[in-house]
């Protein structure tokens, strides 16, 4: 995040918001930059590709699903947009600790002792460290002393629009990005390599809540789409994983989605039709 803060500073924050006697370097203006620039940064993230995903991906005939709410979309966006902030809070404190230098994040590729080899092995172990991760941290949220206090208001949304992907309760949002935010605190990444893969996450959290189930036939099974995470919303005790299914199949909890064995949303609604 120092690069998207040092980008800020040099551009904008330093010769037009600061006052020139206010150092760069000071900590409560790193604390205040850096919870203005998480906060817009989330916002185009969430508003930009969630858009995009629901106009372009997300199949607006499953709006006609009986369990997909009233004014549903304005209702997930809302949820969304008062949550982000909170869940704000901690995560500038995290990229904040990451700015004054106590995590194991590197600038140049030369700073690897496996030079791009390890930028490489570090994108794959970076998602199956947070895979790992999310997996029973979401498992955990559906404990019944987190679950009706904690997570129950993300699963309102049986059948999810892509704006559903962060309308979470604030502590949800916050527990379950907890995993990107540990990995370069214990593991040496690439500074680049790693706001890459914050984008990715959190594109990829909008994509398994826009209702395309196409996944590649010999993929189906490994990857976590959305048809796993749409039977997650409908069955709740199935699919917590993030991008693979390898955790929901040790743990138990992998269900094979409804979707590919034609008893999905689609066939419900293909079905209403035909009667």
């Amino acid at each position: 995040m120092d690069l998207v803060l040092e980008a800020a500073d040099r551009h904008l924050l330093t010769p037009y918001v600061y006052p020139p006697g206010w150092p760069e370097a000071e900590p409560c203006r790193q604390l205040l930059s850096l919870f203005v620039i998480t906060n817009l940064g989330a916002l185009v993230l969430y508003l930009l590709f969630g858009t995009l995903s629901y106009y372009f991906i997300f199949d607006h005939e499953l709006q006609k699903h009986p369990q997909f709410l009233e004014n549903q979309v304005r209702r997930e966006i809302a949820y969304a947009l008062r949550s982000l902030p909170w869940i704000s809070v901690p995560t500038v404190a995290l990229f904040f600790a990451e700015v004054r230098g106590y995590s194991k994040l590197y600038d140049n590729i030369e700073d690897s002792p496996y030079g791009w080899s390890g930028v490489f092995l570090s994108m794959l172990s970076f998602l199956f460290f947070t895979d790992m991760g999310i997996y029973w941290i979401h498992r955990g949220l559906h404990h019944r002393l987190f679950y009706k206090r904690f997570h129950k208001p993300h699963h309102i949304w049986k059948i999810a629009t892509p704006f559903a992907s962060h309308a979470f309760h604030p502590v949800d949002g916050f527990m379950q990005s907890l995993p990107y935010h540990i990995y370069p605190f214990l593991f040496p990444l690439h500074k680049v390599t790693y706001l890459g893969l914050y984008i990715f996450v959190n594109v990829w959290t909008i994509s398994i809540h826009d209702g395309d189930y196409r996944v590649p036939r010999l993929l189906r099974h490994i990857i976590n789409g959305s048809a796993h995470h749409t039977d997650h919303h409908l069955y709740f005790d199935y699919n917590y994983g993030q991008y693979f299914t390898l955790w929901d199949k040790i743990g138990g909890s992998y269900k094979s989605p409804t979707a590919f064995e034609g008893k999905g949303p689609h066939d419900y609604l293909r079905k209403l039709r035909e009667k």
